[in-house]
């Protein structure tokens, strides 16, 4: 049986893993992004650290661009192009 922990301990858990996230597998970023769905906790700006669609975390080998203020990140390993507004 899984042991529950509170919203705060979770939120703690999240801060500590985004800490390091360059060096973090994608299985590991989708254990803590549903982990952060499970407590209804918003990610916010750490979203834009790893790719949506294969969720490798994004590196300095990225194509990363501005044009008609928006930052588009290209992914290296899928080739998913990301918009953010700026």
């Amino acid at each position: 049986m899984k042991s529950k922990i509170s919203k705060t301990e979770a939120k703690k858990e999240i801060e500590e893993f985004f800490s390091g996230v360059k060096n973090k597998t994608p299985k590991e970023i989708a254990k803590v992004k549903r982990l952060a769905m499970k407590y209804n906790i918003p990610l916010k700006e750490k979203r834009k650290l790893f790719c949506k669609k294969c969720l490798v975390a994004y590196s300095d080998k990225e194509k990363v661009r501005i044009k008609n203020n928006q930052k588009i990140i290209t992914c290296s390993s899928c080739n998913y192009i990301s918009r953010w507004k700026l």
